[in-house]
């Protein structure tokens, strides 16, 4: 999968016992999951139940990318994706919930989100491999093989069907927002509730340490030197962040993001980053990409308009290396502390 990546830290916490009560254990867990690492950082009232409920929730994590995966020739979606078109595929209640998610976003945010650009995504990874741009030849080709209006979902059959020939699916800029989710409900349904997930740029965060009002946040998607970082406090939502520090590809003294414009099939020029912190980390995921497509004025709206409280912050890199970043949006109830 195409996989966000920003520099997004997660401080740490003091939190002080008094002589009469024992404060949770801060654990934490790490494995290498769709493409990135996952970590898991948890206060259980029990010790002893820790290892077990993470071991369910990166349990969770690896079905979902066994299903999701468009590097896994096996995985569900990639044989979908094999089907002849105008072919309707049944398919999992995961992946048809993911799909459904996804389109719903495709129409608010007009294609700026969009899991039908695989075609696409995959021409410009071959452009980031070989440090050369697509012929126009081959970018007509991979645009005309995308679209989320060519995706058709019956939900009362729970089917799928792709409507264009070399149609392809990619869910990177949903998928591991999902997975967070996923996992965090998983560790309370063991009873575990001060828990986070994160997946790179990607945070699902539920109730907070013992003794905080919520998680902080520290932000700094241009890289540690690039000034001071925003800091957030947040907690029952879902925190993502897309920019190009760690994937990117400079042609001709261009510097190409690895998001693609579904417009143009080519990488963003733009410096910027964008977070959104909204009630779901799913949401979360895939607003950071579609904020990043749009220019900010564009964003601005969508977040003004979202029917569910949003914030994004937009950040800037200027020619002279500094950076500024604003925000707009409606802070859903998590968001405690905020620029």
């Amino acid at each position: 999968m195409s996989w966000k990546h920003a520099a997004v830290g997660l401080l740490g916490f003091i939190v002080t016992a008094s002589s009469n009560f024992a404060a949770p254990e801060r654990l934490e867990y790490i494995e290498p999951h769709m493409g990135t690492l996952f970590r898991i950082v948890l206060y259980p009232s029990d010790p002893a139940l820790a290892k077990a409920a993470a071991r369910a929730a990166f349990d969770r994590i690896a079905a979902l990318n066994r299903i999701m995966s468009d590097y896994d020739s096996s995985s569900e979606l990639m044989r979908l994706c094999a089907q002849p078109p105008n072919t309707a595929v049944a398919v999992s209640s995961e992946l048809f919930d993911i799909l459904q998610l996804s389109q719903a976003i495709a129409e608010k945010t007009h294609g700026a989100f969009d899991v039908t650009l695989g075609p696409v995504i995959s021409l410009w990874r071959e452009t980031r491999r070989t440090h050369a741009l697509p012929t126009e030849a081959a970018r007509t080709a991979a645009l005309h093989a995308s679209g989320f209006r060519h995706l058709r979902l019956d939900p009362l059959t729970r089917t799928v069907t792709l409507l264009r020939p070399n149609m392809a699916l990619d869910l990177g800029g949903i998928a591991k927002g999902y997975a967070a989710e996923a996992a965090l409900s998983v560790l309370a349904q063991h009873g575990i509730t001060s828990a986070m997930v994160a997946a790179s740029g990607d945070l699902a965060l539920g109730d907070p340490p013992p003794g905080k009002t919520g998680w902080k946040i520290e932000l700094n998607p241009f890289g540690s030197t690039t000034g001071t970082p925003l800091i957030l406090i947040v907690a029952h939502a879902g925190v993502s962040t897309s920019g190009d520090t760690e994937q990117f590809v400079t042609l001709g003294g261009v510097r190409y993001s690895h998001i693609v414009d579904p417009a143009t099939g080519l990488g963003l020029t733009r410096p910027t980053a964008v977070t959104v912190v909204a009630p779901h980390a799913t949401l979360a995921d895939a607003l950071a990409t579609a904020c990043s497509v749009l220019v900010p004025a564009a964003a601005q709206q969508l977040a003004n308009d979202s029917t569910e409280s949003v914030r994004v912050i937009v950040h800037q890199r200027n020619a002279d290396g500094s950076t500024r970043s604003a925000s707009f949006g409606h802070a859903p109830a998590g968001l405690i502390f905020t620029p």
